[in-house]
């Protein structure tokens, strides 16, 4: 059966389940001679997806808003691949712009880019134009990076993978106020972020497939990382995520291999080959009731794409 322009959002069943590592997903594929780009590779989840892929043998460019404190990080992975940092700084769309062009300059196809790096219900920070800080990172660097990727995701028939969350149960987008002038709050930014990132998959995929670009969104799980570095410890507490001493308690958190594991499935499987535009958790797509209605609709995917195109200045060639 020709699944080319499959997008039904309904489970395959992968084999692989919710603690699943990334290491597990990767066993038995050659990568060598692959290039990835991993946002956020240098921490949390993104260290962990480095550390898979470059074990396997794939080349991982890790662009970082802290470029010390992301080599020291990735200083002992070790494996057949390599990893390489460089800096951008996702909520600073001239840094975005001059880590795509020395990309563009050196001319490597890229074969997958991870969009993991995010900001997660922080204090109301504004950016750029005054762009709230969380849809400006979690959505718009990555749509600039992606856009201005786009001849190297081409020439590497690339995925695209979307790091989104649960949290896009939270929030469609508020086109009344997208930027939070009024009535801040931190779990609503970060759900609307988040379901920017399953839209934007949606629409990539729509736009990409016929270049051999695909692109995929997900859930990778609720895992304790630096993002929560904005959250009072007595929320988490409150939250049942972690004890008074800070160590975690909730039998349903995912360990960081198991966290990763989504994601690196989603860019490197055979299973979704001819697959696209879907949304993604526990190394599966996920059924249609799992992910909200208003993060899958093509209109409003289109509609978010026009959007943040108009926003950064910068879209897809023709």
């Amino acid at each position: 059966m020709d699944r080319s322009f499959t997008t039904t959002q309904s489970p395959i069943g992968s084999g692989f389940g919710a603690r699943t590592t990334a290491a597990e997903v990767l066993a038995g594929l050659d990568l060598k001679g692959s290039t990835a780009v991993v946002t956020g590779g240098y921490s949390g989840l993104g260290l962990e997806i480095t550390r898979a892929l470059v074990g396997a043998g794939a080349r991982v460019l890790v662009p970082a808003r802290r470029v010390d404190v992301a080599a020291d990080a990735v200083a002992g992975i070790d494996g057949p691949g390599s990893v390489e940092v460089a800096a951008m700084d996702l909520s600073d769309q001239d840094s975005v712009a001059a880590y795509a062009d020395a990309l563009l300059a050196a001319g490597t196809p890229l074969d997958m880019l991870i969009a993991n790096a995010g900001v997660m219900a922080c204090p109301e920070t504004r950016v750029g134009p005054g762009w709230e800080a969380q849809f400006a990172t979690n959505h718009l660097g990555h749509f600039a990076l992606v856009a201005r990727l786009w001849p190297l995701l081409v020439d590497g028939g690339a995925r695209v993978i979307m790091v989104s969350s649960d949290a896009h149960h939270g929030s469609g987008i508020r086109w009344e106020d997208l930027h939070f002038t009024s009535d801040y709050d931190p779990w609503d930014a970060y759900g609307q972020s988040k379901t920017a990132n399953v839209l934007m998959a949606v629409h990539l995929d729509a736009l990409g497939r016929d270049h051999g670009v695909r692109a995929f969104a997900l859930h990778p799980g609720a895992i304790l990382t630096p993002l929560q570095r904005h959250l009072p410890r007595q929320e988490m507490v409150d939250r049942g995520w972690i004890d008074d001493q800070g160590r975690g308690i909730n039998p349903h958190f995912k360990s960081v291999e198991a966290g990763a594991a989504t994601a690196t499935w989603a860019a490197t499987s055979p299973q979704l080959a001819g697959l696209g535009g879907v949304y993604l958790a526990d190394c599966d797509v996920v059924a249609a009731d799992q992910v909200e209605d208003w993060a899958t609709d093509p209109d409003e995917a289109a509609r978010l794409w026009s959007y943040s195109a108009a926003a950064t200045g910068v879209d897809l060639p023709g």
